[in-house]
């Protein structure tokens, strides 16, 4: 699946890439400032959290409750510098939860992925627009 939008029909945009998720492991690529912290602010509403969602540079991943009593965590990997890093504060145990699972900059650990998960790839168009691919 292939979307061009803008930020201010983002909201619609999460609820169709949740419509058509067929895994709980989401990785988000994209350049820096490219929307992929915002894209992930309305995945978490789409899945049903009321919480409030902010960027985990520094703490890594962040959890969010949602009203199915399912968890979403929303990882950060951009700070970590190698996979025992990762290994550390515990990765893997989040990676075979059956929660859902949103990681930006993800290229450290792929290969301690399962081989069924979402890949999302975000690219800032020339006038601002974004083009999401969803594979």
């Amino acid at each position: 699946m292939e979307i061009n939008y803008t930020i201010e029909n983002i909201a619609a945009i999460a609820q169709n890439v949740v419509n058509n998720l067929t895994s709980n492991t989401i990785l988000l690529y994209g350049n820096m400032g490219v929307g992929k912290t915002t894209l992930v602010k309305h995945l978490v509403k789409c899945l049903g959290s009321n919480d409030e969602v902010s960027s985990p540079t520094f703490s890594i991943v962040n959890e969010y409750e949602t009203n199915t009593d399912t968890l979403v965590y929303h990882f950060d990997l951009y700070r970590i510098k190698d996979i025992e890093e990762a290994y550390n504060f515990g990765i893997e145990d989040y990676l075979y939860s059956e929660n859902y699972k949103l990681i930006e900059w993800p290229e450290l650990i792929e290969k301690n992925i399962d081989d069924h998960f979402n890949r999302i790839d975000i690219v800032m168009n020339p006038d601002n627009s974004r083009t999401l691919k969803l594979h």
